[in-house]
């Protein structure tokens, strides 16, 4: 129990860092809490592959936002197999509000993450904000 409970202070702490990097619009320094091959699901039926294809699309995921887009987690749940870990939390995305109006996308998600000890460390391999609502497309 202690060291799932290790293990869900880490994943939190590395969210945490990334959203803060992704308010910070380093994407340089967040790309390397992906792994080499993971996958972000950009919008229902776009995703990006591996870490340059990431960058790219936070990069354009902040231009949508008028570079202003702020996540929060809410809750949040882990299921912990070994050197995998699913996330299921509650997301929440504060942004200008010129951009929210011209959103087309839910601004509160129920995201689910994967991520992998690869080399000692967690590394997110699947980055998806939008979770199960991909199957009402």
């Amino acid at each position: 129990m202690q060291e799932q409970n290790q293990t869900e202070r880490e994943i939190k702490q590395i969210i945490d860092t990334c959203d803060r990097l992704i308010q910070a619009e380093k994407f340089d320094e967040l790309v390397e809490f992906y792994t080499e091959d993971a996958v972000l699901v950009v919008k229902p039926g776009m995703e990006a592959h591996g870490r340059e294809q990431i960058k790219q699309a936070f990069i354009k995921i902040a231009a949508y936002f008028d570079n202003s887009i702020k996540p929060i987690e809410g809750e949040m749940v882990y299921l912990i197999a070994g050197d995998t870990v699913l996330v299921l939390a509650q997301t929440f995305l504060e942004a200008s509000e010129a951009a929210v109006e011209n959103s087309e996308f839910s601004m509160e998600r129920r995201a689910t993450y994967v991520f992998k000890q690869v080399d000692g460390r967690w590394l997110c391999a699947i980055d998806n904000s939008y979770g199960t609502t991909l199957l009402e497309n």
